[in-house]
C-alpha cells in the first residue's frame, strides 16, 4: 500500500503543494544569509504574515501571503509567489516573491548623504581633505597648550 504524499510520515510536504516553512522560504529567497538567522528573525518578531506578528519559524507560508519583514533599519513588503525548492542563484530567488514597496522608497532611505553629515565629528576636517595639514596640527597643539608657539 502506497503512503499518501501529504501525510506527515511520508516525507512529502505537510502543508500542501503551495506551502513551505517560513524560515526555509526566507533562506531560499536570499532575504537572510542562513536558516538560523531566518529562525532568529522570525522568533524576535521581525516578520509579519498577512499583518499578524509571527514568532514560530515553522509557520507554513502559502502562495499569495503578504510578508512584512523589518531588519537592518529597513522594512520590506513581499508577496509570496511560490515555494522554493532550493537556495539557488539570486536570479532564481527573485522569482519566488514580488516586492510591494515603492521602487525608490527603500533605496532613498539608505542612500541619502544626510546620514554621513550628521555622523561627522564637529572638529573633523572637511570631507575633501580628510587629514589635517601641518598648519592645522600646530594650531591644535597651541590650543591644547603644548608644542611650538
Amino acid at each position: 500500500m502506497a503512503a499518501d504524499e501529504n501525510e506527515p510520515g511520508a516525507g512529502g510536504p505537510v502543508g500542501g503543494a503551495g506551502s513551505q516553512r517560513l524560515d526555509k522560504w526566507l533562506f531560499f529567497t536570499r532575504i537572510v544569509k542562513s536558516r538560523t538567522l531566518a529562525q532568529k528573525l522570525v522568533s524576535s518578531g521581525g516578520v509579519r504574515v498577512n499583518r499578524d506578528k509571527i514568532t514560530n519559524p515553522a509557520r507554513q507560508l502559502r502562495v499569495g501571503d503578504t510578508l512584512t519583514i523589518s531588519y537592518a533599519n529597513a522594512v520590506r513588503v513581499l508577496k509570496v509567489l511560490g515555494p522554493g525548492a532550493r537556495r539557488g542563484p539570486a536570479s532564481e530567488a527573485v522569482l519566488l516573491y514580488e516586492d510591494l514597496a515603492p521602487p525608490d522608497a527603500d533605496r532613498r532611505a539608505g542612500a541619502s548623504g544626510d546620514d554621513k553629515v550628521s555622523a561627522r565629528r564637529p572638529d573633523a576636517p572637511e570631507a575633501g581633505n580628510p587629514r589635517p595639514s601641518k598648519k592645522d596640527r600646530r594650531a591644535l597643539a597651541r590650543l591644547k597648550g603644548g608644542g611650538p608657539a
